[in-house]
């Protein structure tokens, strides 16, 4: 019912800063919410960040609060990820969701970003 495509991820040097964005399309009327999750290589998918549609509140995982925050334009059905202060363990292929009650997450394909000197 929703396709999500993630881009904007590549190689960026620790302390410095990226910013993903989130393409939405289909119906997306019935989306509860939508987030960012990671997976790190031989590590388990970790949330990053949620953005609730009704309202617009934010959760973010520990390991992120305060670096990273996620944002949305509505009337272009972006979701956006701005990631600051990046180390290198926040390496891993990072995933945009649109949740759906009754039906769960619909998976983008994940862009890279990778954290290193």
């Amino acid at each position: 019912q929703v396709q999500v495509v993630e881009s904007g991820g590549g190689l960026v040097q620790p302390g410095g800063s990226l910013k993903l964005s989130c393409a939405a399309s289909g119906y997306i009327f019935s989306t509860y919410s939508m987030s960012w999750y990671r997976q790190a290589p031989g590590s388990q998918r970790e949330l990053v960040a949620t953005i609730i549609t009704r309202g617009g509140d934010t959760i973010y995982g520990d390991s992120v609060k305060g670096r990273f925050t996620i944002s949305r334009d509505t009337a272009k059905k972006m979701v956006y990820l701005q990631m600051d202060s990046l180390e290198p363990e926040d390496t891993g292929v990072y995933y945009c969701t649109a949740f759906i009650v009754g039906r769960g997450n619909s998976w983008g394909p994940g862009t890279q970003v990778t954290v290193s000197s």
